[in-house]
């Protein structure tokens, strides 16, 4: 076992999908192992042991406001970034029919299935949803954008970063336009924090979701940020914890686990972007120099640093994957959420049309990624793709 920058890695394989989940630091276990054994009370208890949880919650609170150019009472902690996104959507969507209002709910076609499919259920009912469709190059179409806020939209819901291609967003700009509809606007953040700045005194979203396992935090743990102003409904019932919002007794060790994640990764997002950014362009310039037919999905385009998605005609995709798992690679072809459901990948499809004939990698990049680490995957792909091409002869 080695042991880079707190992270502990297995030598028998090469962890190539941080997307997908990130092995939690030394620092976050520590903490969180810390507040395990020493803060055992409720924080809803008033005697000793629930007020000094509830300092620790609240001192969580503080740290991943402070992070996020965001106030403490904006903070609320959720189960992980699923959770948050629906919370975000049906939480709008529920308070305008409260209100007697027909909801409609604006998105995009490479959104998180967190965020399509809240989005559609959310409206089963009663209520309407717009799919926004992208570019050919991976971006969002603000010229449809615009049209689509032309009539009442209760809330537009578009990700900071593609969790496949890696393809930023220009959530800013978004952002911008949703506030001159007075339209709330939630953005998944979830590929975004750490990776690329975000400060929320800058960017005029109103919702944001991000996730404790994708910043080598906790798993089960998230956040969702709600710009004060903005109101929602719960979605379920029984205390008044997180302000009514999320009831339910709240996870300290999970809060404190998460805090400490994201604290931590904003202060080497400058850093690490560099360095992704180095190791990323030497994996998909050496995969070129192999593989003269692969295409680098998103390649030209504003990407965030961790995400190369390479696409390899006339391969089986579960064939590679399977065979680059053998050779010690851990890579996948997408999203995690959707893996055991045997389609395409809808974000590509909506990007680049029909690819069931070519064979997708998705390869993402962490904290505990090296220089070697790329130079093997490098010289174990194309060992593995040449031998499958030499053998579909």
């Amino acid at each position: 076992m080695l042991c880079y920058k707190g992270i502990e890695t297995y030598m028998e394989s090469i962890y190539l999908d941080h997307a997908a989940s990130t092995p939690i630091r030394s620092e976050v276990k520590e903490a969180m192992s810390q507040a395990q054994s020493e803060d055992i009370g409720n924080p809803s208890s008033q005697h000793f042991w629930g007020r000094r949880a509830n300092l620790k919650l609240e001192e969580s609170r503080q740290k991943i406001a402070t992070a996020l150019g965001a106030d403490r009472g904006e903070i609320y902690f959720v189960r992980g970034g699923t959770e948050s996104n629906n919370l975000a959507i049906f939480g709008r969507v529920q308070l305008e029919l409260q209100r007697g209002i027909t909801p409609r709910v604006i998105t995009s076609e490479i959104e998180h299935k967190a965020v399509l499919e809240a989005s559609v259920n959310s409206v089963k009912q009663n209520g309407e949803m717009t799919l926004l469709p992208v570019t050919p190059t991976g971006k969002l179409d603000l010229q449809s954008l615009q049209t689509s806020l032309q009539k009442h939209a209760t809330i537009i819901s578009i990700m900071a970063v593609n969790n496949e291609t890696g393809i930023c967003l220009p959530i800013q700009e978004i952002a911008d336009i949703a506030q001159s509809y007075d339209v709330t606007m939630h953005t998944d953040a979830v590929q975004a924090c750490g990776k690329i700045p975000i400060n929320l005194r800058e960017i005029p979203v109103d919702l944001l979701s991000l996730s404790g396992h994708k910043i080598c935090g906790p798993k089960g743990t998230g956040i969702l940020f709600v710009r004060k102003g903005t109101t929602m409904a719960p979605l379920i019932f029984g205390g008044g914890q997180e302000r009514g919002l999320r009831p339910g007794t709240p996870d300290v060790v999970g809060a404190i686990g998460i805090s400490t994640a994201l604290e931590l990764s904003v202060q080497e997002q400058k850093s690490e972007y560099t360095r992704l950014t180095q190791l990323r362009d030497t994996l998909e310039d050496g995969l070129k120099t192999g593989i003269s037919d692969l295409k680098v999905h998103g390649h030209g385009e504003a990407r965030a640093p961790h995400i190369s998605n390479v696409g390899i005609p006339d391969l089986d995709n579960e064939t590679l994957l399977a065979n680059l798992d053998m050779e010690g690679i851990s890579v996948s072809s997408g999203s995690a959420c959707t893996s055991g459901i045997n389609t395409g990948s809808h974000v590509l499809e909506s990007i680049y049309g029909d690819l069931d004939s070519t064979a997708i990698i998705r390869f993402s990049l962490g904290l505990s990624t090296s220089v070697n680490d790329i130079h093997d995957a490098i010289k174990a792909t194309k060992s593995v793709v040449l031998r499958m091409q030499t053998q579909s002869d």
